[in-house]
């Protein structure tokens, strides 16, 4: 095979076509180089600019790439040169006042003895609980901070009986699916210590739930349903409103459960007649425990073993 290419390029070397027209090949070669380096520099060039461009398109509401992160439709939302939020005058603020106790340390220690004292709850008792107590918790997760004060958050109250059983129906049917299909095997064997299945009588037990939807857009003030107004970190707004709800409900006496049935939201978005830009992030039974209620014994993290200090 060597040789044969060594013939080859004598054989090319010595023809007198080669030798003839060399000096119009050697200009063809060089600007054939030229043209490919040019090329190769736009394509690098518009490929820099997609990069940075393209993830606003595809990644939104707090996407991430190539280190990047972009907030909210960026190609497809029309610039309005109004802010969503309305100017409002700036006013003094002094800080937190409203403690348990008169020493920040104490105040700090109390509010921990009772965020520690929740616990998941999934037997409830038939015990009454006055519907106030529960909208006045709502009424404290709706202070929970969001992006560019869009409060993206809406917060559905079911006590009805009969609404309370469609809403077991529907979930209990799409659990069993998941149970029996569509969740991993490990998954399944780690929820066993929980001692939870498809099966979900809390549903009906408890005096209400709470289903936390997050609006993934909005509409502007003046009512036009056309106009949408684009709600930044929605989720993470909406997932801290959850949590201070979590915490109202306990500093109330009332006990919850954190669940989130999956592949459940679009029917009980559509149960519930929710509009298209809400989606359902979590659901809370809430009420009190039954008398022959446990939970695991479970010990949470040491604070070394979830602080970092610098």
């Amino acid at each position: 095979m060597a040789s044969y290419l060594e013939d080859l390029v004598d054989y090319f070397l010595s023809s007198s076509a080669l030798v003839t027209y060399w000096n119009y090949i050697f200009p063809v070669l060089v600007g054939l180089y030229l043209a490919i380096s040019l090329y190769d520099k736009h394509r690098y060039g518009r490929n820099k600019k997609l990069r940075i461009t393209e993830p606003a398109a595809t990644e939104k509401n707090g996407s991430k790439l190539d280190g990047i992160e972009y907030v909210g439709d960026l190609e497809h939302a029309d610039y309005d040169p109004l802010p969503a939020l309305e100017e409002k005058p700036h006013v003094p603020y002094a800080g937190a006042t409203v403690t348990l106790a008169q020493d920040p340390l104490e105040a700090a220690e109390r509010f921990y003895a009772i965020a520690n004292n929740r616990r998941s709850v999934r037997k409830f008792s038939s015990r009454p609980v006055d519907v106030a107590i529960v909208e006045r918790c709502i009424r404290a997760a709706g202070t929970a901070p969001s992006g560019a004060h869009t409060e993206p958050w809406t917060f559905c109250l079911v006590s009805d009986p009969s609404i309370k059983a469609s809403v077991r129906e529907i979930i209990e049917a799409e659990e069993f699916v998941n149970y029996t299909q569509r969740m991993a095997k490990q998954w399944v064997t780690d929820l066993r210590p929980i001692r939870t299945n498809h099966v979900k009588e809390y549903l009906t037990e408890a005096p209400h739930l709470v289903l936390v939807f997050k609006q993934t857009y909005g509409y502007k003030v003046d009512g036009d349903a056309t106009a949408k107004k684009q709600h930044y970190y929605n989720e993470i707004s909406t997932s801290i409103a959850t949590g201070m709800l979590l915490c109202a409900f306990q500093c109330a006496g009332l006990s919850s459960l954190v669940t989130t049935p999956l592949n459940c939201g679009p029917a009980l978005r559509t149960l519930l007649e929710r509009p298209p830009n809400e989606k359902l992030l979590v659901l809370l039974p809430v009420g009190y425990p039954a008398d022959d209620c446990t939970v695991p014994d479970l010990q949470r993290k040491p604070l070394e073993d979830i602080l970092v200090r610098y």
